[in-house]
């Protein structure tokens, strides 16, 4: 009987690790890879999309889109965006997200000039109050969500047209023109300086929009406060239990946030030359949008800051290449719209397949 016995459970063990094994031959397929590629790397889809965006336009283009200029031109458009686009990825990335941060920026830019103009200030303290500004923003948007445990997108969005009207009240709507800039202030217009490198123009803008997203890529993926915002983004109640700070992790996020349409709001100034209260009305979106194309969940806890780069240069390349190509602009409005959804069905397999 002990043999039988002994032999009976032999068998049944065979049998799981039979069953096993074929359950793992199973996981190991190509749209399994795949999924498990994506999962892992999340800024590759968009990055997918951007060459195969770019080599398309090239060929049906030719010499017209594949020049250092066109290229860099695109660098250039998408600088304002992109930075912005930095800030809502961090919120986002915790699962929240920030309708007001183009008003921030706007807000920033104008106590910039106004405390340089009006109050006659050195422009480098002016500058100083208006980064404080925007961090001033995201920590009332960062204790009201963290603390006071109100939605993120109604705290935001009454930021948002609190920002805007004290905005436009305590500016006047008065225009700052480049003229007075340029004679009386130019640091406030320094993201604007060019230079050439090898026929392709750059700015300060786009220079620092790049090194922006490499900082927070390195910081979100090889710091503590990184991991602790996918923590957070991903389950707050796990990342409360494991030791994480909840509360205090998502105010430096959104403060962080304001920090940064702060200094999209100087950067805004060297892009257009002036100071003006009526700029950055689509800054909202399009750095939603440049997040949500660039591989982030919006659901929180997933995603590369890279991606948003990739997304915001997804758009401009579109945006060109249509351009140059003579197609109405509306098509452009089409297919990001197209890109948006795409993004958004990708994220949820994605989730779907991991679960």
């Amino acid at each position: 009987m002990p043999a039988d016995q002994d032999n009976f459970e032999a068998v049944v063990q065979a049998k799981r690790t039979e069953a096993v094994a074929e359950f793992d031959t199973r996981k190991k397929g190509p749209l399994d890879k795949l999924q498990h590629a994506l999962h892992v790397n999340p800024a590759l889809v968009p990055l997918f999309v951007l060459v195969a965006s770019i080599i398309a336009f090239g060929l049906l283009l030719g010499s017209k889109f594949f020049s250092p200029f066109a290229l860099t031109l695109i660098l250039q458009q998408v600088q304002i965006v992109g930075i912005v686009a930095a800030a809502q990825s961090v919120v986002i990335l915790t699962a929240g997200i920030d309708l007001s941060v183009g008003a921030i920026m706007v807000l920033s830019s104008v106590v910039m000039g106004q405390f340089t103009f009006r109050y006659g200030l050195p422009v480098e303290i002016a500058i100083v109050c208006g980064l404080l500004t925007g961090m001033i923003c995201g920590y009332i948007n960062g204790w009201l969500i963290a603390v006071m445990k109100l939605p993120p997108f109604i705290v935001t969005l009454g930021m948002w047209q609190i920002v805007l009207a004290t905005n436009f009240l305590y500016s006047a709507n008065e225009t700052i023109r480049a003229q007075e800039i340029e004679a009386n202030a130019p640091l406030l217009q320094v993201f604007a300086t060019k230079f050439s490198v090898g026929g392709a123009i750059f700015t300060v803008g786009v220079i620092f929009m790049v090194v922006l997203m490499l900082v927070l890529a390195y910081i979100l993926k090889h710091t503590a406060w990184g991991r602790h915002v996918y923590a957070v983004g991903d389950d707050p109640e796990a990342a409360q239990l494991s030791g994480v700070n909840v509360k205090r992790t998502l105010i430096s996020v959104y403060v962080l946030s304001g920090l940064i349409c702060a200094f999209a709001g100087w950067a805004l100034i060297g892009r257009i030359g002036s100071v003006s209260p009526t700029s950055g009305q689509l800054a909202n979106i399009e750095s939603i949008t440049a997040v949500v194309i660039g591989g982030i969940s919006l659901f929180g806890g997933r995603g590369s800051i890279l991606g948003a780069l990739f997304g915001a240069l997804i758009v401009g390349v579109f945006t060109l290449g249509l351009r140059l190509a003579g197609a109405d602009a509306q098509w452009t409005f089409l297919l990001i719209g197209v890109l948006i959804i795409g993004a958004v069905a990708v994220d949820q397999w994605i989730r779907k397949v991991s679960a």
